[in-house]
């Protein structure tokens, strides 16, 4: 009875020292990290909404606090997301026989450098690129702040696999 209580404790030990936090949305983080910060990321595209860096760095830090359970500090986390709103533009799409555009597609790309300070091996500098086509018979204005919406759940949803997915 006593070696069955030590090897069920010493296994108990052991599988705890060794375990890797996993949740729903695929994410494998160490469980030394407990925190996560989200620097300001400034828009130097020459256009762009004018609430996108502000839109895109809540959007980013709300996607870790509603599918981690990290916590989001000011200063520099375990975890560190800086970066900047590089490219903002729309390009004609799909040209027709009378060569006009049936579709435009507006792109956004965001330079982000990100900073695991518990392993270092997952650390990167990288641009992420998204983009949404839309009628051409439209305005952008008309649709700008739906398709701006959608980009920046893409490029979020990319920037969260490539930092904390690992696959």
């Amino acid at each position: 009875m006593r070696k069955l209580a030590l090897f069920i404790l010493l296994f108990a030990f052991i599988n705890q020292a060794c375990t890797i936090k996993y949740s729903l949305t695929g994410a494998s983080i160490a469980p030394d990290v407990k925190t996560i910060s989200v620097q300001y990321f400034v828009n130097r595209a020459p256009l762009g909404l004018a609430n996108l860096e502000q839109y895109f760095t809540d959007e980013l830090k709300d996607k870790f606090k509603s599918q981690t359970s990290l916590m989001v500090v000011n200063d520099a986390g375990h975890l560190n997301f800086e970066g900047e709103i590089t490219n903002y533009e729309v390009k004609p799409m799909a040209i027709t026989g009378d060569e006009t555009a049936s579709q435009n597609r507006l792109s956004i790309t965001v330079h982000v450098k990100f900073t695991n300070e518990i392993e270092p091996e997952y650390n990167f500098d990288t641009n992420f690129t998204q983009f949404a086509d839309y009628d051409s018979d439209l305005d952008l204005s008309a649709v700008e702040q739906e398709k701006v919406e959608e980009i920046v759940e893409k490029l979020i949803e990319d920037i969260f696999n490539k930092s904390v997915v690992n696959w």
